[in-house]
């Protein structure tokens, strides 16, 4: 599971919450504190995509104690296609090498990447073979 840290300040204004990732830019807001989290999943993943988007490093989520925080992860798939971009990133291959690997075209290999698209479990579990490594999935008990 992939978690990052929600700033949730109290919007003195317009009530509700002005939410923000350290580290990783912008801003969202919510009425509620539910709606905030609502947000604050849409605000993370547009931030994690736009950082795929332009090839530039996804910075993992900091550990910040405060009450003001709000853990918020991603759900499973978007987390796999998430560390799957950081470890093609550390494998030092690029996007067409993957696709070579793996025998498919590289706007297959983009849409592995895109946190809006509907990717298969299995093409994820492809490509982290292509690369070497092994896609796992542990269940725990929820907290």
């Amino acid at each position: 599971m992939l978690v990052y840290q929600a700033l949730f300040e109290p919007d003195l204004i317009d009530g509700g919450f002005v939410i923000s990732f350290p580290g990783l830019g912008g801003y969202s807001q919510g009425d509620t504190e539910e709606e905030g989290r609502a947000m604050a999943l849409d605000l993370l993943r547009t931030l994690l995509h736009d950082r795929m988007k332009r090839g530039e490093e996804v910075l993992p989520g900091k550990v910040i104690r405060g009450s003001r925080y709000r853990l918020i992860a991603l759900p499973v798939l978007e987390a796999a296609k998430v560390e799957l971009y950081c470890a093609l990133r550390a494998s030092g291959l690029r996007k067409v090498d993957l696709a070579r690997r793996m025998g498919i075209a590289k706007g297959n290999v983009d849409r592995l990447f895109d946190l809006r698209h509907a990717s298969r479990m299995e093409q994820i579990e492809a490509a982290y073979s292509a690369l070497g490594l092994q896609l796992r999935v542990v269940v725990e008990k929820a907290a």
